[in-house]
């Protein structure tokens, strides 16, 4: 009964919708990659990486997502794919999560397309396989984690999703062993703990995350996905009763993220029922 309990919360990633999707981003969910340097041909390749067309699915509308002199458009909705992706298609999506080039909404946009083109299987094939040959690669073991809890949510069986969601905590510390400053482990170990039963007692070892997650982006430039740190800081706070805390919490994310709705929300009910 425990582990079925751990792992409800794990179906949270499988169920996106704007209150409580792993993490709320913008409408448009592809934007323009981040200019971390180099040549320009380097950047072109980047750019063609992130070249997502999705095709007609009978009479849905469909998506458009290219770089266009440096920017992305969208056209319509994305129309899920019939069959499994294509290998290179998987391959590409799962380039655009490893790659630290890409922004935070065009990762979104990438599980998104895995999840509704059929593509997690490969893409967790993939990683695992990136994993094995890249064993310092502490950004493979992270996605591979984060891949392994949106399987978790197609499962029905406990036992295995227990297995699965287990595997994927073990992913995460290993991110976090090769690198402690990885978002993408922290942030992701975080938010699936915080889901897990009360009767494991893990709402301290949630805070003391997201609380490290915190000191260490200050000591960063600012990133837009930071600003979900703030909310779930201020959210954990806030169930253990720390409302002071929780405040203060989301007081300076809306202080340093000044056009966050979601720290807006939470900020004007007082309550954390803003997600």
């Amino acid at each position: 009964m425990v582990l079925a309990g751990v792992l409800a919360g794990f179906g949270f990633f499988m169920k996106p919708s704007r209150a409580t999707q792993y993490p709320a981003a913008a409408e448009d969910p592809v934007a323009q990659p981040e200019d971390h340097g180099g040549t320009e041909a380097q950047r072109e390749t980047v750019n063609k990486k992130l070249d997502i067309t999705h095709r007609k699915a009978g009479t849905a509308t469909v998506a458009t997502a290219r770089p266009v002199s440096g920017k992305a458009v969208a056209d319509g909705a994305i129309a899920p794919a019939s069959t499994a992706m294509e290998a290179e298609r998987v391959r590409q999506a799962v380039d655009v999560l490893v790659w630290p080039n890409y922004t935070y909404e065009q990762k979104r946009a990438a599980w998104k397309q895995l999840r509704e083109e059929g593509g997690m299987d490969q893409a967790i094939a993939d990683l695992e396989q990136r994993a094995t040959n890249e064993p310092g690669n502490a950004d493979v073991f992270a996605i591979l984690g984060h891949a392994y809890l949106q399987k978790c949510g197609t499962l029905q069986d406990v036992r295995d999703k227990g297995i699965l969601a287990m595997q994927a905590d073990k992913m995460f510390e290993k991110a976090l062993d090769l690198d402690p400053q990885n978002w993408e482990a922290r942030f992701t170990k975080a938010v699936a703990m915080s889901y897990w039963p009360p009767v494991l007692n893990k709402s301290g070892e949630v805070i003391q995350q997201f609380e490290t997650l915190v000191q260490q982006q200050e000591g960063k430039a600012q990133q837009p996905k930071f600003a979900q740190t703030y909310a779930w800081l201020g959210d954990q706070y806030a169930k253990a009763g720390r409302s002071q805390d929780a405040t203060a919490t989301w007081e300076r994310g809306a202080a340093l993220f000044p056009t966050d709705e979601k720290l807006r929300g939470k900020l004007a009910t007082g309550n954390g029922a803003a997600k």
